[in-house]
């Protein structure tokens, strides 16, 4: 009789005749032979399974110094996947050992070549630096880093204190500053405002006095030409005269006066 082997969708299994690897498996079913036929020894087969599904792995409470000589605890959640099973099983004894010591190392590297407040500032970097720093790393033995993200970060209770009084100033100073510029933005919109409205009103009023001006030209203008009308055609001036006292004597409060010449008086008198 002979055994047989599943191989699950998700995993690859690994066959080895004699101790020496021979192939990898896609899922199926698998016979192994029985270890005699006819009391004859035959080959030994072993088929070992290698899940290839992403998997996590928390690494927890690692204390590091940064740069500026902050103990830091971090905790950081790792998601890798084995690409390779024949890399992951023959290059290092356990890939999930590996991994975890390869991120360890990484995040230490890491922190310490950042200060504290770049920690506090630009959190992400710490993730991307590790996750940079470990992919070609476990790429050598068929693992994929995924993602390797920094879930907390635990300082020193005196520490914590003091940068939660820092962070809060510094949101206060923040919050002070946007007020600041946005009250320095209205009063330059103000300004502005008010410096269009007057030039517009100086333009206005300067083309109010143009178009004056150019009234009393045209006054003055056609004035001009009645005067030099006048004095090539006197009759027209004394036909103006008498329209005027026309106009005049329809009017029954106004009053002429016409004067007389002196010999006029004298034949009066006589």
């Amino acid at each position: 009789m002979s055994n047989e082997v599943i191989i699950r969708s998700g995993f690859r299994g690994l066959r080895y005749i004699d101790g020496r690897f021979d192939r990898v498996l896609e899922p199926g079913r698998y016979e192994l032979p029985q270890r005699r036929f006819l009391n004859r020894r035959v080959p030994t087969v072993e088929i070992v399974p290698v899940d290839l599904r992403e998997r996590e792995l928390n690494i927890k409470g690692q204390e590091i110094l940064t740069a500026d000589k902050v103990a830091v605890r971090v905790n950081i959640i790792t998601h890798f996947r084995v690409t390779d099973p024949v890399a992951a099983m023959e290059r290092v004894a356990d890939y999930g050992d590996r991994v975890y010591s390869d991120v360890q190392l990484a995040a230490r590297r890491s922190l310490a070549s950042m200060t504290l407040e770049a920690i506090l500032t630009n959190r992400n970097q710490l993730s991307e630096d590790i996750l940079r720093d470990v992919e070609g790393v476990s790429a050598s033995y068929g693992v994929q880093i995924i993602r390797a993200d920094v879930k907390d970060l635990v300082f020193p209770g005196n520490l914590q204190d003091v940068m939660n009084r820092v962070l809060t100033a510094q949101r206060m100073a923040e919050a002070q500053m946007v007020e600041a510029r946005t009250k320095a933005d209205r009063e330059t919109l103000e300004a502005t405002s008010r410096a269009s409205a007057a030039r517009l009103a100086a333009e206005a009023d300067a083309e109010a006095k143009r178009i004056r001006a150019d009234a009393e030209v045209d006054a003055l203008r056609r004035l001009a030409e009645a005067a030099e009308a006048y004095a090539r055609h006197p009759a027209l001036l004394r036909l103006r005269e008498l329209e005027t006292l026309g106009a005049l004597g329809a009017n029954a409060s106004a009053r002429l006066y016409i004067g007389f010449d002196k010999h006029s008086d004298r034949l009066t008198d006589a």
